[in-house]
């Protein structure tokens, strides 16, 4: 199995942190080169995509896609940690049916496109070398520079009163970096109340959605029984899916595949775009396009071996 290259798309239970993921694909595999495309909290499930062998060498490119999430929003408590595993810090009664589908929808319009986030002391962000949840446990709280993040879409599910609180249900569609528990809790200030990331599950990572996600114990449980659980591994070239290919001349190839430029006549794109270079149905390698005075050419970013 050392011979696997491709992306495993796990249903990452709660409990499990996404390096514990890894640890266990590593065994299944019989591999070292596994890597994950974007870290979930261990209460978080849902989509992880896993890259095994020479598709590790794809987390740069995956893990820089945006992310969509379900979230469940709790109104009228924050914690500590911003979500459901924090403990409690301030507590405001919600009147039932004060929060209509037409307050909440103008709220999340404040929030979409590009917005600043303070990253929470509850992460793992380094600062001065020290990651802020050590810092936190410890019972010291520093200044956070904010970051820019960006939200592409938030659509309103649902809205339902339990007892003096609200939880509003709703999708976020945002960039990597963004802090979902961080946005619960600003939204809460703009609709005037404290609140927290009561739940959340990822339902797309990139060009993987949750249809096509396997549960790790079911995955482990084929494994035992002694199935073939490579069937479950999407190769290199479909995981690159979400980027344009472009078919290079056959005497081409072997300049490609040893890291040489190449034109690229009659393709359209702009500058700084990556694409996936082809022979026939080879992929050679990821390339990013330049503009020479000759016009675009591509530039070697990645190569791979003819075996992926």
């Amino acid at each position: 199995m050392s011979k696997v290259h491709g992306v495993v798309v796990l249903d990452k239970p709660a409990g499990l942190t996404s390096h514990d993921c890894v640890a266990r694909i590593r065994r299944m595999f019989g591999t070292k080169k596994v890597g994950h495309t974007g870290t979930l909290d261990p209460d978080v499930t849902g989509v992880l995509p896993i890259c095994i062998g020479n598709a590790t060498r794809l987390v740069e490119y995956l893990q820089d896609l945006p992310k969509k999430y379900d979230v469940v929003m709790r109104l009228g408590s924050s914690t500590t940690t911003e979500d459901a595993s924090g403990e409690v810090v301030e507590q405001k009664h919600v009147a039932s049916g004060e929060m209509t589908q037409e307050k909440i929808k103008e709220a999340f319009s404040r929030f979409l496109g590009e917005i600043e986030q303070t990253p929470p002391m509850y992460s793992a962000v380094k600062v001065n070398g020290k990651r802020l949840y050590d810092l936190a446990r410890e019972g010291i709280v520093i200044e956070r520079d904010a970051r820019k993040v960006t939200i592409y879409e938030l659509d309103f599910h649902h809205v339902k009163t339990d007892g003096e609180f609200v939880d509003i249900a709703f999708s976020c569609t945002c960039s990597k970096g963004t802090y979902v528990r961080t946005l619960c809790v600003d939204l809460g200030r703009t609709l005037g109340y404290p609140a927290h990331m009561k739940q959340l599950r990822r339902v797309k990572s990139g060009p993987f959605l949750e249809k096509e996600a396997i549960p790790l114990e079911r995955l482990e449980a084929s494994a035992q029984a002694g199935e073939d659980v490579t069937k479950h591994v999407i190769p290199i070239a479909q995981a690159l899916s979400f980027l344009p290919r472009y078919q290079i001349a056959p005497e081409r190839k072997k300049a490609v595949l040893n890291g040489l430029a190449t034109a690229l006549p009659g393709f359209a794109a702009e500058e700084g775009t990556l694409i996936c270079l082809f022979s026939g149905e080879q992929l050679l390698g990821i390339h990013r396009v330049c503009l020479g005075p000759k016009g675009l050419f591509a530039k070697a970013e990645k190569v791979f071996p003819p075996e992926v």
